[in-house]
């Protein structure tokens, strides 16, 4: 019998490829960070002789879930700016916040409760956009996760960097210091159109083939944005892009929200991806992405939960969902972004977006065991006729048990444990408090009614 590390058995598995594939009593075997096979149980344990043995008789298996877009510090930030549309979002709260609080602490705190909430949601690899990115790599890797650290640039400045060439410079040196990680990786990650010059584009474009990146930014986000664009530049922020040289197979388009067809057709003609965030588009009142309309041009799409501050959670299962339902909603067609769509686009979809597709977002032989398991057997899950139905409109995050990444059971029974032991709720919230007390003596010095618990 051949050893292996884990054999996990499970009631169904899902492998995301090929897409709507379920297969019922199988067990997947990993060994290091690999998954060495797939096939069904007993020819399984009569195959293996495993050094752990797993059992989830009631749960559906998956690949991890990956989050293509957020800001993982800004969790801190949770709440401070609810209800309000996006720029005065950005003008009244975060951006006065940022600029009073943004550190490498910050960020690392920050970052290690975003990470602890997306790994019990099944979340195994985020896409992360912001400021001290070598304190939020370290945040992630410490929790568990596997990450994509964005380099970010701006033409303004902030706590962190002086200018777009501040920015460049110190996201460059971030890589260099961390590359070693083989659970990390890098996008260039230039804020917005409105936020980064010409110049500062044509440079990103270089870097991202010379160092063969990926391009991680907002676009086309609100229709304000859009038509700014066109009184400053006389087109369209992807007209614009376009001419630069972004739009391309290493562009992830974050939001998304304002395409017309022209746009929608350059995208999948040129091989790029959207990120789409539906929560944060809705509370932000930015609008509903044509999403249906660009799967159906045949754009690759993945999903991203945006910031905790523009959302309130880091759910991607919830973003699926809701991405699913306002495909349906808004194309008048109930089998727009089915079940089994909206799962690839929450896996293999993702990691096709980020160039990680050779090693994560499907379970098949060689690649990385970054895996959820769902337990189905609650009340609110029965019967269960199809799993990834149920995982979409009937389960929530709270059905995630066990995570793994690059093969290690990062989460178990809904309790995240490293090797060197059990990161429990109770250590991340201790921290909390002093940056609550911080955060609402600024509300206060603003305005008084917004420091009130």
């Amino acid at each position: 019998m051949q050893a292996v590390d884990t054999l996990i058995a499970a009631r169904w598995i899902v492998p995301a490829e090929p897409q709507g594939a379920v297969l019922e009593h199988h067990a997947l075997a990993l060994a290091g960070d690999r998954i060495v096979a797939l096939l069904p149980v007993e020819q399984a344990r009569a195959q293996f002789a495993p050094r752990a043995s797993i059992e989830l008789p009631t749960h559906v298996l998956t690949p991890g879930l990956i989050n293509a877009h957020t800001h993982a510090a800004m969790t801190l930030l949770r709440g401070v700016g609810d209800d309000l549309p996006l720029m005065r979002w950005l003008q009244e709260r975060i951006w006065p916040l940022e600029q009073a609080l943004v550190s490498a602490q910050f960020v690392y705190d920050g970052t290690r409760l975003a990470a602890a909430e997306m790994l019990r949601a099944g979340v195994t690899t985020c896409s992360d956009m912001y400021f001290f990115p070598e304190a939020a790599a370290r945040a992630l890797r410490e929790v568990g996760m596997r990450a994509v650290i964005g380099l970010i640039a701006l033409e303004f400045p902030s706590p962190y960097a002086n200018d777009a060439d501040d920015y460049l410079r110190r996201g460059l040196a971030a890589r260099d210091a961390l590359k070693g990680d083989p659970l990390l990786s890098f996008t260039l990650a230039p804020h917005a159109p409105y936020t980064v010059s010409d110049a500062t584009f044509t440079r990103v474009v270089t870097l991202a083939e010379e160092l063969d990146l990926p391009i991680h930014m907002h676009v086309h986000e609100t229709a304000g944005e859009v038509s700014d664009s066109i009184a400053q530049h006389g087109v369209r922020p992807l007209v614009r892009l376009e001419r630069l040289g972004l739009v391309s197979e290493r562009l992830i388009a974050v939001h998304a929200v304002h395409l017309n067809d022209t746009e929608i057709a350059l995208l999948a003609q040129r091989g790029a991806s959207i990120a789409h965030c539906p929560a944060s588009n809705l509370k932000l009142a930015s609008g509903i992405a044509p999403i249906a309309r660009a799967l159906a041009a045949g754009v690759n799409v993945a999903f991203g939960t945006d910031g905790a501050a523009s959302n309130n959670r880091l759910d991607l299962l919830e973003e699926a969902r809701f991405a699913a339902l306002l495909a349906k909603g808004t194309s008048n067609d109930a089998a727009a972004l089915a079940s089994p769509h909206a799962l690839h686009c929450a896996t293999l979809g993702a990691a096709r977006a980020l160039g990680l597709d050779d090693r994560i977002g499907s379970l098949r032989a060689g690649k990385q065991a970054d895996l959820a398991a769902f337990d189905l057997s609650a009340i609110e899950s029965a019967p269960v006729f199809d799993p990834i139905s149920h995982l979409l409109y009937a389960c929530s995050r709270e059905a995630v048990t066990d995570v793994w990444v690059a093969g290690e059971h990062v989460v178990r029974k809904r309790q995240i444990v490293r090797a060197d032991g059990e990161l429990t709720s109770a250590a991340l919230l201790a921290m909390i408090p002093a940056w609550q007390n911080k955060i609402r003596r600024l509300l206060s010095a603003s305005d008084p009614d917004l420091g009130s618990p």
